[in-house]
């Protein structure tokens, strides 16, 4: 059976990188050396795997893999040190400009 995984880079500048592969060891290698001077990470070397996620079902590891895409680096980063507590917290809707905050609803 094939593995995928998910991954999670923590860059130098402290962004942080999402990705997918088959191959954790090697693709992190390839950050590592930086092969295209036009990937993200190339410019904030060197990185640091903080997380990864195994999946046997490659639909599912692009899904998990779009979803946390989107997410901020703090909220990255909790997810990497398994804070749950914080995880939520930074889930919530804390942002009266955001879409879906509006107190007059019932």
């Amino acid at each position: 059976m094939k593995l995928y995984y998910v991954y999670i880079l923590l860059c130098s500048d402290g962004l942080t990188y999402t990705g997918i592969t088959d191959n954790v060891a090697r693709r992190i290698n390839e950050h590592q050396n930086g092969l295209s001077k036009n990937a993200f990470t190339y410019r904030r070397r060197p990185v640091e795997l903080v997380f990864q996620q195994e999946f046997n079902d490659v639909l599912q590891a692009i899904s998990f893999e779009k979803k946390i895409k989107k997410w901020s680096a703090k909220k990255k980063i909790a997810l990497s040190k398994g804070d749950v507590d914080l995880l939520q917290i930074l889930a919530e809707c804390r942002n009266a400009s955001h879409y879906k905050y509006n107190p007059d609803q019932d």
